[in-house]
């Protein structure tokens, strides 16, 4: 896993959600579920992205917003011949 500059904001936003677990349970269980938090949201993120990266393929056509295929739109380019 690459460390990013979000990264920061995600460990910031989660040190804060286990300071508000604390008063309600020890620090040891806020601890594990911010950590079962982090590495939860990381896998999402990484595989939405490998499922959009999947999706978009080449890129998409800025006329008619095609998927991309072999650098031709199927709409467009194939319509011109």
């Amino acid at each position: 896993m690459k460390f990013e500059r979000r990264d920061i904001i995600l460990i910031a936003g989660l040190l804060l959600f286990m300071i508000g677990l604390i008063p309600f349970m020890s620090p040891a269980y806020a601890a594990i579920i911010v950590i079962v938090m982090y590495f939860g949201i990381k896998i999402y993120v990484a595989k939405r992205r490998q499922i959009i990266q999947r999706d978009v393929g080449d890129g998409i056509c800025l006329e008619c917003g095609a998927k991309i295929n072999d650098k031709k739109c199927p709409n467009c380019d194939y319509s011109q011949e």
